[in-house]
């Protein structure tokens, strides 16, 4: 069983990683302070805890990877997060982001395609602060229908186009925030889903992550 310990030196490190990400031009004080209230350590296996504040994107089980913190800062920021809203989040991964916008005060609906990263966060015992996560295992690509419609929808992997069916379970007015491409970067886009059912696109910039892969991995 993993020992949560937080301390003054975490905490330091946290400081010290929340200065790095706002010098790069992340502005949203609500994302900076999610970060900085966060142990990303937790989420890190405790080879890696003294590297966990570093800005660096981590392995974590089953191929995948923990994003970069600049990264998750970003689409955070991206996707303008007010409290209360219904967030979709597609590639729930080591579950960090997902608490980074549990901690802004959202309510989380997560995806998960790989059971053993399903299973592991469901025995997380830090997530169990946030009540308002739902986790659920499945294909990203079908998204939640039952659950929908959502304000915002988050993609952490790359996706080859923008998904049709996610694009339907957005509110008119919603916001997707997805990295689009097939080779080793992609851009980052920001969708907004006009009232009349059109696509409003905006292009920002480059990243790399791990490819948006359909269906279900036992």
């Amino acid at each position: 069983m993993k020992k949560f310990e937080d301390s003054y030196r975490h905490k330091g490190l946290r400081k010290k990683l929340v200065d790095n990400i706002r010098s790069k031009g992340i502005t949203d004080e609500r994302v900076l302070h999610a970060i900085d209230t966060i142990p990303r350590h937790f989420f890190l296996d405790s080879a890696f805890e003294d590297k966990a504040y570093e800005d660096k994107a981590f392995p974590i089980a089953e191929g995948q990877t923990i994003s970069q913190p600049y990264t998750v800062a970003y689409q955070s920021q991206l996707l303008e997060i007010k409290p209360f809203e219904k967030v979709l989040e597609i590639g729930t991964g080591s579950a960090y982001q997902a608490s980074v916008l549990a901690e802004m005060g959202v309510q989380v609906y997560t995806i998960e395609r790989q059971k053993k990263l399903f299973d592991q966060n469901r025995r997380f015992k830090y997530l169990d602060k946030y009540r308002n996560i739902k986790f659920f295992y499945g294909d990203g690509y079908e998204g939640l229908p039952t659950y929908a419609p959502f304000d915002k929808i988050l993609i952490t992997a790359a996706a080859p186009e923008i998904p049709s069916k996610l694009i339907k379970q957005l509110k008119p007015g919603g916001l997707m925030v997805i990295p689009v491409g097939t080779g080793d970067v992609q851009r980052m886009m920001r969708i907004t889903k006009q009232p009349s059912g059109s696509m409003k696109e905006e292009v920002f910039d480059n990243f790399s992550f791990v490819p948006m892969i359909g269906g279900k991995k036992d």
